[in-house]
């Protein structure tokens, strides 16, 4: 999977709060309009649902524990997808062996190796590694082309001037791969964090997000599922903008060494 490392943060944009309010409000008045609960229900609903919740020790429970079990799978497929990357520009044969299984990542759909993985994997890990599963080839692929594409010009001036490899890395290396690797990050952190908790849905480990979905979704508890929908978004932004911002400050503090 390629991914462009140009971002138009212009055009991309932040959510407007009257574009937000405008949606809730078409929300509310379908809502209104439909008279029945189970069906839609209201976001006044859903945020009284929500309030009801924070106020119980297992609802935090449950999301610092898919939080933590997602956070690791990403982790150990963000190290090792940068890793593979780097064996696999050393060595031809690392890539070739590498290569169909990363494809097989890619293809594969994820409720396909969710079901799959629960006949090898205990449920209650089941989103670490299919976290893990999503993240590794975007990772590994943007890492390596990166690495591919770093500046020939740079390189032959490295070894011209006979620059020590670990200077290369710093001034050559991780300014032109850092952009693929925050790009890629970007996506992988949205994917990670879904595919994590379609696992939990169907996995339903005790304890977790997904277990609370499935349970609302079993009972017909229309403002329940909306409200863990709610949490799920909002946590989902703040992962992916704290793992992003870690990443910039690692890349301002490696530039400044």
């Amino acid at each position: 999977m390629k991914i462009s490392t140009m971002q138009d943060n212009k055009n991309g944009g932040k959510m407007k709060l009257w574009a937000v309010c405008f949606w809730l409000i078409v929300w509310q008045f379908a809502s209104m309009q439909i008279g029945q609960e189970i069906l839609l229900v209201s976001p006044v609903s859903v945020i009284q649902c929500l309030i009801r919740e924070i106020q119980t020790p297992e609802f935090w429970h449950s999301i610092v524990s898919s939080l933590c079990k997602i956070a690791l799978g990403f982790l150990i497929a963000f190290s090792t997808g940068i890793l593979a990357a780097i064996l696999s520009k050393v060595s031809r044969l690392i890539r070739d062996v590498l290569q169909p299984p990363v494809q097989v990542m890619k293809s594969v759909p994820v409720a396909s190796f969710i079901i799959l993985c629960l006949v090898w994997i205990p449920s209650k890990n089941l989103s670490i590694f299919i976290s893990f599963i999503m993240v590794f080839p975007i990772i590994y692929s943007n890492t390596l082309q990166g690495i591919e594409r770093t500046d020939r010009e740079l390189l032959e001036m490295g070894a011209l001037f006979d620059i020590p490899w670990h200077r290369r890395i710093r001034y050559i290396y991780l300014s032109e791969v850092m952009p693929y690797v925050t790009t890629a990050s970007s996506v992988a952190l949205g994917m990670c964090w879904k595919a994590g908790i379609a696992a939990e849905v169907i996995g339903i480990p005790k304890g977790s997000i997904g277990e609370k979905l499935y349970q609302a979704k079993i009972y017909l508890n229309t403002p329940e599922l909306f409200a863990w929908t709610v949490v799920i978004i909002i946590i989902s932004v703040l992962f992916e903008r704290s793992v992003l911002a870690l990443l910039h400050g690692i890349t301002k503090r490696l530039e400044r060494i």
